[in-house]
């Protein structure tokens, strides 16, 4: 019986799960998993993970006491939930599991730089090595020169709504873990500005992803390529021997149903044998070549916002989780 396209794909590519869906996880097997605010704020919201929900807001509420604001409260188990996700998510996988900064920290290195200190704790204190965690960070050029701050401490980072070649390169000469490219959405800008659509190596996510790839292989940069946000199977299929790529559920399963061969894509030799030219970014090179790129520009802007949306949803939805539980406690008196 032939393999699957999943099975073929990860002998060439580490897959790793985009949601935070814990069962997907145990389904699919993945070396690592990815979450993002808004992942987690659907995963918040799904019945089987109540009780995750509940235990952060309860155990917020007993060490600011009963005299706090619920607004505080919640503030605080915001802050917590991705981590405990997190720690869920890392019994499961053998991996990485990237946890993400908030988004409205985007332009404040300083502040990214202490709130990914604190992620890192919060995991150090129930065990869990910082080898096991990716701090996600958007690619705006405050987030990568946090990023390089943390590299040298030895925490490690994936760098977020990635669009554009700049982005890229200056989070492999900050020496960044691990980039995310955002192929869908690259897709989604395209689509939008011309009408046209675009299938297999026409489009523009996808040959984004395939430059930046033969740009850090060609160049020996150790910044790792994990495309991102893709929106069909034939995206991911063309990209096959990126160094992983992370996937959501819904596509793991149509992969895992497709059979047939699976050339690779991208390869790490014949990048090498490329003739590419090498780009030095410093901030003045980044900030002309950000705003002459106006899909890397819109939709970094755009992705910030929507992160940003997605956590305001989420501290609303467990201010609303608490005051249900309050009300349950003084019912249960």
């Amino acid at each position: 019986m032939s393999k699957s396209l999943l099975e073929q794909l990860r002998a060439v590519t580490v897959v790793v799960a985009d949601t935070g869906d814990m069962q997907a996880m145990e389904r699919f097997k993945p070396q690592d998993s990815t979450t993002n605010p808004s992942l987690i704020t659907t995963a918040a919201q799904m019945p089987q993970y109540q009780s995750i929900v509940d235990n952060v807001l309860l155990d917020a509420r007993k060490e600011l006491g009963a005299e706090a604001k619920d607004s505080d409260v919640a503030t605080l188990a915001f802050e917590r939930l991705a981590v405990e996700f997190g720690k869920k998510i890392l019994a499961i996988v053998p991996g990485r599991v990237s946890t993400e900064v908030d988004a409205r920290l985007s332009y404040d290195t300083e502040g990214t730089i202490a709130k990914a200190h604190w992620i890192i704790d919060q995991y150090d204190k129930v065990g869990i090595s910082r080898e096991r965690v990716l701090i996600k960070i958007a690619s705006t050029w405050e987030g990568i020169r946090a990023a390089e701050v943390l590299e040298k401490e030895g925490i490690h980072c994936n760098l977020t709504l990635l669009f554009g070649v700049h982005q890229a390169i200056a989070c492999a000469e900050a020496g960044v873990t691990l980039i995310s490219p955002f192929v869908g959405r690259i897709l989604d800008w395209y689509k939008k500005d011309t009408g046209k659509d675009y299938v297999g190596a026409e489009d523009p996510g996808v040959q984004s992803v395939t430059m930046i790839y033969n740009y850090f292989k060609k160049f020996g940069y150790k910044t790792q390529v994990m495309g991102a946000s893709f929106r069909n199977i034939g995206e991911i299929t063309e990209l096959a021997g990126c160094d992983l790529l992370t996937i959501s559920p819904q596509l793991l399963a149509e992969l895992d149903a497709a059979q047939g061969e699976l050339p690779l894509k991208l390869d790490a030799a014949k990048a090498r044998s490329l003739v590419i030219e090498k780009i030095t970014i410093d901030k003045a090179t980044f900030d002309k070549m950000h705003a002459e790129d106006k899909m890397a520009s819109d939709k970094l802007s755009e992705g910030i916002k929507g992160f940003s949306a997605a956590l305001e949803n989420l501290e609303k939805l467990l201010a609303d989780r608490l005051a249900q539980l309050s009300e349950s406690a003084v019912a249960a008196r």
